[in-house]
C-alpha cells in the first residue's frame, strides 16, 4: 500500500549550496517518489530567494519559528501534506529506494516512525583515532545500534520519518532543544520520539536497515576539538530532554551504551594495540574515555542549569531558555488542518 509522503530538508547557510542541491536530486530520483518536497530555510532571506529561484520544483518555505533547526522542522511541517513525514539532512544523500524502504515499513500500525542507517561520507580522510562508538559525533549510524531491523527507541535526525498523527498528537520539536547553526546541540529527535512512545506505549519507532542515506564529514568534524565540544553538548542535551521526559526514559538507551557498548570499545581498541601493534586502537581506547567523560560533565552541567532555572526563568545555555515553555502550542493544530 503506497502512501503519501513529504521530504522535508531544511538549510540555513550558503556555504552548503551544492550539497543542498544534491540532497534534493537524490530525492528527486527515488524510485518510490514523494508527493513533495519541501526545503525550509532558517532564517536566511538570501538563500530562501536562492533556493525559490534555482529549485522551482520544491516547495521553499522560511522558518517562521525560532532559529534553529527544531523550528525549522516545525515549519516544513506546518506546509506538508502527506500522512508520512520524511526528513533528510541537507549534507546528507539518499540511496534511490530510501523511500521505498521507509515506506513499506508504515504497513506495520504500531510503527510511529522509521529511521535507518546514516553512513558517513568521509571528505578527508577517516580519522584512525576515531572509535565507530562515536559516529553519533558526526551524526552518523554508530557501533550499538542494531544491525537487524528491529524497533529503537528514536532513529538519528539525518534519516527519520513519522506518521502525521505523532505531531497531531503530541505536536512538534521543542526549540529548546536541538542545534542552531553550528551549535552542537541536538537530541530534539530523541525528546520527542520519547514523548511519543510514552502518549502510545504499545507502539515505537523501527530501524529499517535498507533505507540509507550517506552523510557528508567535513574535515573541521574529525578534529579533537570539535569531538569533545559535541560530547560535551551532547550531554547538555540530554540533561534537557530528561527535563522533559524524566531521567528514567531519557536516559534508558544511554546506560546499555555506557555499561556494555562502550567497555566493549575500550577493550577492541587495547586489543587492537598490544596484540596488531595498532597505535590508533590506543588513541580508540582513549577517545571512547575522553568522550564519556565530556558527556558526562556536558550532563552535569545541564542538570545544574535547569536547577537554577527553577529560580531565575530564562537563564539558560546559549541558544537555550525558558525550559518550561510549551512544545509549538499552535503545531498540532496546523499539520491537522
Amino acid at each position: 500500500m503506497l502512501q503519501d509522503i513529504s521530504v522535508i530538508i531544511c538549510a540555513y547557510t550558503e556555504k552548503r549550496w551544492n550539497e543542498l542541491l544534491a540532497a534534493v536530486e537524490s530525492v528527486q530520483k527515488q524510485t518510490l517518489p514523494p508527493k513533495e518536497i519541501i526545503v525550509v530555510i532558517d532564517h536566511n532571506p538570501g538563500l530562501l530567494l536562492k533556493v525559490q529561484e534555482n529549485l522551482p520544483h520544491v516547495i521553499a518555505v522560511e522558518n517562521g519559528e525560532a532559529k534553529g533547526l527544531s523550528g525549522a522542522r516545525n515549519s516544513g511541517l506546518a506546509v506538508a501534506k502527506s500522512d508520512i513525514i520524511v526528513f533528510l539532512d541537507d549534507d546528507a544523500l539518499a540511496t534511490p529506494n530510501w523511500l521505498k524502504f521507509l515506506n513499506e515499513a508504515f504497513f506495520d500500525p504500531e510503527v510511529l516512525g522509521v529511521g535507518g542507517p546514516v553512513v558517513p561520507l568521509w571528505l578527508d580522510n577517516k580519522p584512525a583515532w576515531l572509535p565507530e562508538e562515536f559516529y553519533w559525533v558526526v551524526g552518523c549510524t554508530y557501533r550499538g545500534i542494531p544491525e537487524t531491523a528491529r524497533m529503537i527507541r528514536n532513529p538519528i535526525g539525518a534519516n527519520m520519518s513519522f506518521r502525521r498523527e505523532v505531531f497531531e498528537a503530541v505536536g512538534g520539536f521543542r526549540s529548546e532543544i536541538g542545534r542552531v547553526g553550528v551549535q552542537p546541540l541536538g537530541c530534539e529527535e530523541t525528546e520527542l520520539c520519547i514523548r511519543a512512545h510514552q502518549h502510545w506505549p504499545q507502539r515505537g519507532f523501527l530501524y529499517q536497515t535498507q533505507a540509507s542515506v550517506s552523510h557528508r564529514v567535513p574535515g573541521n568534524r574529525t578534529s579533537w576539538r570539535y569531538f569533545c565540544s559535541r560530547c560535551y553538548f551532547e550531554g547538555v542535551s540530554k540533561a534537557f530532554v530528561s527535563r522533559y521526559v524524566g531521567v528514567t526514559d531519557s536516559l534508558a538507551s544511554e546506560r546499555i551504551y555506557v555499561y556494555r557498548v562502550l567497555p566493549q570499545g575500550v577493550t577492541r581498541g587495547l586489543n587492537d594495540f598490544f596484540f596488531h601493534h595498532d597505535l590508533s586502537g590506543f588513541a580508540r581506547a582513549g577517545a571512547i574515555v575522553a568522550g564519556l567523560a565530556a558527556t558526562t560533565a556536558g550532563y552535569f552541567v545541564g542538570r545544574i542549569v535547569l536547577q537554577i532555572s527553577k529560580f531565575k526563568k530564562g537563564v539558560g545555555l546559549q541558544g537555550v531558555s525558558r525550559p518550561d515553555r510549551e512544545v509549538s502550542p499552535s503545531l498540532a493544530a496546523r499539520t491537522g488542518s
